[in-house]
């Protein structure tokens, strides 16, 4: 895991307003598409990719002020990360197309699982439903 981490955390170094202003204006979009992944060996990914974006939303409207930075950049990245269809693993490869999605995500909610499971709390989402272990 630790390649994966590296990697999203290189990604979310490079995460500038500019990058948090295009992606606030396509997330509405991005959750609908979400919703419709279809990962059955990945059963978290569609609710861990809309509760990241649901934190990405509230941190940047300014309705959850007590993420760190480095959560919501991490978010941030999952989520462009989420929505490509060609990256590491290409989404058109069934369901292992998705594995490296999964990865991300969940490197993501790990390296930062306190600020989640705090952030989960405040907004009343049961942490177990998004929970980082399977």
């Amino acid at each position: 895991m630790s390649e994966i981490v590296q990697y999203v955390n290189h990604g979310a170094s490079l995460i500038t307003p500019q990058v948090v202003e295009k992606v606030m204006r396509h997330l509405p979009m991005w959750k609908a598409e979400f919703t419709q992944i279809q990962a059955p060996n990945h059963p978290h990914l569609v609710p861990q990719l809309q509760f990241l974006a649901d934190a990405v939303e509230d941190f940047a409207e300014g309705a959850y002020k007590a993420l760190p930075y480095g959560a919501f950049a991490a978010a941030v990245f999952a989520l462009t990360y989420g929505h490509k269809p060609m990256d590491l693993i290409p989404d058109y490869k069934g369901d292992i197309g998705r594995a490296d999605d999964s990865s991300v995500v969940r490197a993501v909610l790990i390296q930062h699982e306190s600020a989640f499971a705090k952030y989960a709390a405040t907004t009343g989402v049961e942490w177990n439903r998004i929970s980082t272990k399977p």
